[in-house]
């Protein structure tokens, strides 16, 4: 009884002085909303699902993020093939791109890649920061690999980007066709954006998996995880 009412008064202390002498960073709460600013951390993920659920909440972090993207009026092309809650999407926070329409749960995922990953990575490896996202596009409403039959891609949905490679500040190209394989500081680049993209989009594919993709990065929001 004595050790219950010493762990329930030090329990009653911290409980008193939370807020004053000490407190939980938002990080580190489960009900904290998603922030474009905090490191990630073990909550990430489970904040970017909850953000799924939350059209209004995920424009605003989308917007707040820097990103030029208007709302895509609801498509649906065919059963399992279209959108209702995608993004007109022209640049991010730092890099322009070709317009390419794409869910705004996956912008969340690519606004947390580009300042945690893409714009680090580059100015870790060249000094200088990235100007251009080069991609093959998001929204395309074809079954995995082109084929006639078989699971909608994530394509189908909008909820994924095929990223071909970037441009620097000094106009310099870095592309996943040429620059993947060797020891050049190009390569490790890219293997640096695959394996941070990992840690916010839930499918991540790249030239090592296989053929079809060898010239591009698969970056896709989803059902399954995978990391190849």
């Amino acid at each position: 009884m004595r050790l219950f009412a010493v762990v329930l008064t030090l329990l009653l202390a911290l409980g008193l002085s939370y807020g004053r002498l000490w407190t939980i960073p938002d990080r580190h709460k489960p009900w904290a909303p998603l922030s474009l600013h905090e490191a990630p951390g073990w909550l990430t993920r489970y904040k970017l699902e909850r953000l799924d659920q939350q059209p209004g909440a995920c424009r605003a972090f989308v917007d707040a993020a820097g990103f030029a993207a208007t709302p895509a009026a609801p498509r649906e092309t065919a059963e399992g093939c279209g959108f209702d809650d995608a993004l007109l999407l022209r640049r991010t926070a730092g890099a322009a791109l070709a317009p390419t329409l794409l869910s705004c749960r996956a912008a969340a995922s690519l606004a947390l890649w580009e300042r945690h990953v893409l714009q680090p990575a580059a100015q870790r490896h060249f000094g200088m920061p990235v100007r251009r996202l080069e991609h093959f596009g998001s929204y395309a409403c074809r079954r995995v690999y082109g084929r006639d039959s078989g699971a909608w891609s994530r394509h189908a949905r909008a909820d994924a980007l095929d990223l071909a490679g970037v441009v620097l500040a000094d106009g310099r190209r870095v592309r996943v066709a040429a620059d993947w394989t060797g020891r050049s500081a190009e390569a490790a680049f890219l293997h640096d954006l695959h394996a941070g993209a990992c840690g916010f989009f839930d499918g991540v594919l790249g030239p090592d998996y296989n053929r079809a993709h060898a010239d591009h990065l698969h970056l896709d929001r989803g059902p399954y995880r995978v990391c190849r």
